[in-house]
């Protein structure tokens, strides 16, 4: 069913997300099936569900975050998030692919810039393992990197601008304060967060970064 309304909003609101529109790619499961291995009992238990797509829009796989059966965090399980489906080269994706986007690993990483720039497509690769191999879409001319502020992450944001850049991309790499950039809107609020990221774009961005105003 969609987000709203549901313990998968009460979820986003938690992390600082608090914009519902234009989220297409999310549903929310109340009773999601979970096992943390082979041997452990079956369980049920509500769920943020967001489908992966390439990049022609096919649905090719899910994103299950589980969430506590009350409140608004994830759930106390050994492994909250669990990812079914071909994910390699996909991506969950928010808005039409156009001539700029921006990519970055986790869900609440992508919204979280998504609230400063609601016009810029964004997608999710869900690891750095998958981000450095996303299918970039062919109208794609400009892209910005949203790489998590540690080793593997930006090792892989630097694979996808050297990808990127040979297929004729104008990229470039952005950095959070702290460890993301949903990092970044809980510590250090919407409008710190969006100087810093209107630092890091290129000029002709700038100007349609959203302050909330």
């Amino acid at each position: 069913m969609p987000v709203a309304g549901t313990l998968a909003e009460n979820y986003l609101r938690s992390r600082g997300l608090s914009d519902l529109s234009g989220l297409g790619a999310l549903r929310f499961q109340p009773h999601c099936f979970y096992r943390a291995d082979v041997q452990s009992p079956a369980e049920r238990w509500p769920a943020l569900i967001a489908a992966v797509n390439d990049p022609l829009g096919r649905i090719t796989g899910v994103q299950r975050t589980y969430l506590a059966r009350y409140g608004s965090s994830k759930a106390p399980v050994a492994a909250p998030r669990k990812a079914l489906g071909q994910i390699a080269g996909n991506a969950v994706r928010f808005g039409n692919p156009g001539e700029i986007m921006i990519i970055g690993e986790g869900v609440e990483t992508v919204l979280s810039l998504r609230a400063l720039l609601p016009a810029m497509p964004t997608a999710a690769a869900l690891s750095a393992q998958n981000l450095d191999g996303v299918r970039l879409p062919s109208s794609l001319k400009r892209l910005y990197i949203a790489a998590d502020r540690d080793e593997a992450g930006i090792n892989a944001a630097e694979r996808l601008r050297h990808r990127s850049t040979a297929e004729g991309v104008d990229t470039v790499i952005i950095l959070p304060t702290f460890s993301d950039f949903n990092d970044d809107l809980m510590r250090i609020g919407r409008d710190a967060m969006a100087a810093s990221v209107a630092a890091q774009l290129l000029p002709q961005d700038r100007a349609v970064l959203c302050m909330g105003r």
